[in-house]
């Protein structure tokens, strides 16, 4: 029985799209090109294929495609003078490309231009914090929907992206604070904070979520990793802060990162791991003063 061979296919139906003699091969990303023109046919499917059994038949059979994009074109049509060879064009060819290109431009409309220079910077900016890629997801779905109510018309969407990433973290409880996001967006906080009162006033509602607050209890493990603390200097804080919050401490109203770096400090103090006041504020972004109360108020509830 002969094996059907997908790659071949009669040329007489592309004689008024592709060149006048054609030379169609398949490339590496498994697509029907014209080798002369550099017109793309589509795709090219292989079926009743023999199983490979070696490694070297696994490797030779092996395939890489890019990975598409869910928004906007697959293809983006420049205006370019020379072929896939990089041969010039004809006149009536670069007409034609250079008409494509204007419809092509059209076509496109501002969502998807939002999304073109959304997308790469909410990326990079979650590369640089490594949050995960759960995180990353509800972030993007909490800007989607910002970018369909047009909220970021007259406003930066800088400050929308970097509020975004920062409203995901909170429903994830991710320990991660908003002053080391904007200090890596290099955003200024006020802008921030303004997009993420938008975000949580119009955007939460219609997608059900909830904005949670931040917990002091992940953030003692988390400064405690910064400072270099031991695992049990960190468990006693950690422990120290719940004995204190259930003994009628109240976190209503105070900065969590206040209370989880007065636990640590509390904790080092009478071991060898000693910290300064001024080392665990500086990792902590919180004042002394802020520090020193959170500390007493602890105490008390102890």
């Amino acid at each position: 029985m002969a094996i059907p061979n997908y790659y071949e296919k009669e040329y007489d139906d592309f004689d008024n799209e592709c060149c006048n003699s054609p030379d169609i091969i398949v490339n590496s990303e498994g697509m029907r090109v014209c080798s002369n023109c550099g017109l793309v046919l589509g795709r090219a499917y292989v079926s009743h294929e023999k199983r490979a059994y070696t490694a070297d038949e696994v490797r030779n059979r092996r395939r890489t495609e890019p990975r598409w994009r869910n928004y906007g074109p697959r293809t983006i049509i420049g205006i370019n003078s020379p072929d896939a060879k990089g041969q010039a064009l004809h006149g009536k060819r670069q007409a034609m490309f250079n008409r494509l290109s204007k419809i092509q431009g059209s076509l496109v409309n501002s969502l998807e231009r939002n999304f073109w220079e959304a997308r790469p910077k909410l990326n990079q900016l979650a590369r640089k914090l490594t949050i995960p890629e759960h995180i990353v997801e509800t972030a993007w779905k909490i800007y989607s929907e910002v970018a369909k109510q047009k909220l970021t018309m007259g406003r930066s969407i800088d400050s929308f992206v970097t509020a975004s990433v920062y409203a995901a973290i909170r429903i994830h409880n991710f320990p991660r604070l908003l002053e080391e996001i904007v200090e890596v967006a290099m955003l200024p906080l006020r802008s921030v904070h303004r997009s993420l009162g938008l975000i949580v006033r119009m955007v939460f509602p219609v997608l059900k979520m909830k904005y949670k607050p931040i917990s002091p209890e992940p953030l003692v493990f988390r400064f405690g990793n910064d400072l270099k603390l031991s695992v049990s200097v960190q468990k006693q804080a950690s422990n120290m802060l719940r004995i204190a919050l259930s003994h009628g401490l109240r976190k209503m109203g105070k900065d969590p990162k206040g209370l989880a770096a007065a636990a640590l400090y509390i904790a080092a103090k009478p071991t060898s791991e000693r910290k300064t006041q001024t080392e665990i504020a500086d990792v902590a972004h919180v004042t002394e003063v802020t520090l020193r109360t959170r500390a007493k108020q602890i105490k008390s509830n102890m």
